[in-house]
């Protein structure tokens, strides 16, 4: 029971993993795309001494910081206390 239990824990953040990582591979391989293809589009200035590609590059980073808040969240509510079930 509890081994079966701990297999599906197990295959739950494996899942949250994959979904999380995927989306941080496509926001920041995005990005390096509209960069690769797009550099007229990035050099829009929105205002003076800001591009789009100055804002859509902090917000990579402000996703990876909100993704890693997810999963964090995630594991503490939902990881943790069901690992603490499992332990008693």
């Amino acid at each position: 029971m509890t081994d079966a239990r701990l297999q599906t824990l197990a295959a739950a953040r494996w899942r949250i993993q994959l979904i999380l990582t995927g989306a941080m591979i496509a926001i920041y391989f995005g990005f390096i795309a509209l960069i690769a293809w797009n550099k007229p589009l990035l050099a829009t200035r929105l205002r003076p001494g800001l591009s789009l590609g100055i804002l859509l590059g902090a917000l990579v980073i402000v996703c990876s910081w909100l993704l890693t808040l997810v999963y964090v969240r995630w594991a503490n509510t939902h990881y943790d206390a069901e690992l603490e079930r499992l332990r008693e």
